[in-house]
């Protein structure tokens, strides 16, 4: 069996382990009075132009937004404030068959390859600045979300391994080559659990010395202190099945994509506590797997992701991202 198809078959059963438990979870680690509905005036859908998009990130700009497909890899754009998004980077094209989290700095497009262990970085026109591949170790991988710091560096996730990788600003503003490298390990990650999702989200603080990163299974947040490797826990209520993460200031926005919603959680001023201001979900929600802050929106992927774990039928044929007011 392939590594990808192990990779794809060990996230289905801790899928299908998370979903059993993350209910009675979030009951004993969170106060009912945090949990709201949201059935906001203004929220509306946004459509992706795709069959089969499974919309697993979501990314936008001042000027843009753009989703990315796990199924095929396809990349899709559309102005912002527009209600549907169109493809930009066919699926397949260079090598790029799946896309997990996708980020937005400056006039470049970074996208994580999932399961193929791939990484890409794009100009906003569409040229391949550089591909990369994760270390041949033999180890199943799940390249999930990237960062970037204000210096320009880029830093990833990657669900199997406990590692985080490291792109510097000079390779992710590269003349548009296409050349081909591998990821380089930076630091080390704590409490991996072996044939489970774990680190996922990934955000830079302000001050880009730190990165926050939340894990999918135990829905624990680490501060990674970047001048000298330490990790810590956040002392956070478990987010289970936190997956996609945003920040604006001392807030984070987390997708929890089991919970069908998005967590608000307000960060202390140094980082080293975390308090769950609301819990919102909204009609039609579909495993919210990304996130992105676009002006005063909030935007969700509904991305079926159930559907394409395990083959069930499809809850709708149209794939869509929700916009919600940011609030």
């Amino acid at each position: 069996m392939s590594t990808r198809i192990t990779a794809r078959a060990t996230w289905r059963r801790a899928l299908f382990t998370l979903t059993a438990t993350s209910t009675a979870l979030a009951a004993l680690t969170l106060p009912a009075a945090a949990t709201t509905q949201d059935r906001a005036k203004g929220a509306y859908s946004i459509t992706i132009n795709g069959n089969n998009a499974f919309p697993e990130s979501v990314a936008a700009d001042s000027n843009d937004v753009y989703a990315g497909s796990i199924d095929d890899g396809t990349i899709y754009r559309g102005r912002v404030g527009a209600t549907t998004l169109e493809p930009f980077l066919p699926g397949g094209r260079d090598g790029r068959t799946q896309a997990t989290g996708i980020k937005i700095t400056g006039n470049r497009l970074l996208v994580a390859g999932a399961f193929t262990g791939r990484f890409f970085i794009y100009t906003d026109t569409g040229r391949l600045v550089s591909s990369y591949t994760v270390p041949d170790t033999g180890e199943p991988t799940l390249v999930n979300d990237e960062a970037v710091t204000p210096n320009g560096d880029v830093y990833i996730t990657d669900s199997f391994r406990a590692v985080v990788y490291r792109i510097p600003a000079a390779e992710a503003n590269a003349s548009a080559t296409g050349a081909r490298r591998t990821l380089q390990a930076a630091y080390h990650l704590p409490d991996y659990v072996a044939g489970q999702s774990n680190g996922n989200g990934i955000v830079a603080t302000p001050d880009g010395k730190s990165l926050i990163i939340g894990y999918w299974y135990s829905g624990a947040l680490y501060r990674l202190t970047l001048a000298t490797g330490e990790v810590r826990k956040i002392t956070a209520p478990a987010l289970t099945s936190a997956d996609g993460i945003t920040r604006r200031g001392n807030t984070l926005y987390i997708a929890r994509s089991v919970d069908n919603e998005v967590a608000t959680v307000r960060l202390s001023g140094d980082d080293t506590r975390a308090t769950v201001v609301s819990e919102r979900t909204y009609p039609g929600a579909d495993t919210t797997t990304g996130v992105a802050v676009s002006g005063d929106r909030l935007l969700v992927t509904n991305s079926q992701m159930d559907t394409y774990l395990y083959g069930t039928p499809l809850t709708s044929p149209v794939f869509t991202l929700e916009s919600l007011p940011l609030r």
